[in-house]
């Protein structure tokens, strides 16, 4: 789940969790020793979800929920993701590639940012969508689907730019909320609705389940900022906050 926001002074900032099986082995943000990438990374499949280069792309995926429509013998979604930030192209020249592409991956979304345009892949659909200067989300269905967290996570996020600059404590805090919906609001994806609820909150924990990561990320002028708060079957781990500068 990604929130976004464009606040002045500042070209872009992204709030999002990643949730994932605790038992799949993961590293957190670090700088890769192979690539000028700077991300968390999957020790099972290589790629990521969430990452910035030093170049200053930056780029998000979402799976899209849909239990009856997975390949087992699908690549790993995350390589799109590393796979822009090697780039030195745009976002536009890069989606416009992979759309097609994509039809052979299990379903996804993917955001990317390469310096000056904000764009977004529905792989499903093979759409680019062009995302304009404000405050949007991003869940586990198609861009702008009205999810209930992903309405309340932009909702709050935009109360906070409207306050002045959010601080890191503000923005995790969004992140971390374990409040789920009301079962009226729920969609229904295929997967009962116990665990629609369960899923349903920003944070989520379940048993073997939850999130594993809670980041935001500000691409300024001349600086990313990212911060990435870990957590596992046991709880919270270390943050981390780690600044690019000259991009």
């Amino acid at each position: 789940m990604h929130g976004t926001g464009r606040p002045t002074a500042q070209a872009l900032l992204l709030v999002a969790n990643r949730d994932e099986y605790y038992a799949r082995p993961t590293m957190p943000l670090h700088w890769w020793s192979d690539e000028d990438i700077l991300a968390g990374r999957d020790q099972q499949a290589g790629g990521t979800w969430l990452g910035v280069s030093q170049s200053g792309h930056l780029a998000a995926l979402t799976n899209y929920r849909d239990p009856h429509n997975q390949r087992d013998d699908a690549a790993s979604r995350g390589e799109v993701v590393s796979h822009f930030l090697r780039t030195s192209g745009t976002a536009e020249d890069y989606l416009n590639g992979l759309r097609h592409r994509a039809k052979d991956d299990n379903p996804f979304n993917l955001l990317v940012f390469d310096g000056n345009r904000l764009m977004g892949l529905e792989s499903r659909h093979a759409r680019i969508l062009n995302l304009p200067e404000g405050v949007g989300a991003v869940s586990n269905a198609d861009f702008h689907a009205p999810w209930p967290k992903q309405i309340e996570l932009a909702n709050c996020l935009q109360q906070l730019i409207r306050q002045g600059r959010p601080d890191d404590a503000g923005l995790l805090a969004l992140l971390q909320n374990r409040n789920v919906a009301a079962d009226t609001a729920l969609p229904d994806t295929g997967i009962g609705l116990p665990l629609e609820r369960a899923l349903s909150s920003a944070f989520v924990s379940l048993p073997g389940y939850g999130t594993r990561a809670s980041s935001v990320v500000r691409v300024g002028t001349s600086a990313i900022e990212f911060v990435e708060h870990g957590f596992d079957a046991n709880g919270p781990m270390q943050m981390q906050r780690v600044v690019l500068a000259g991009k």
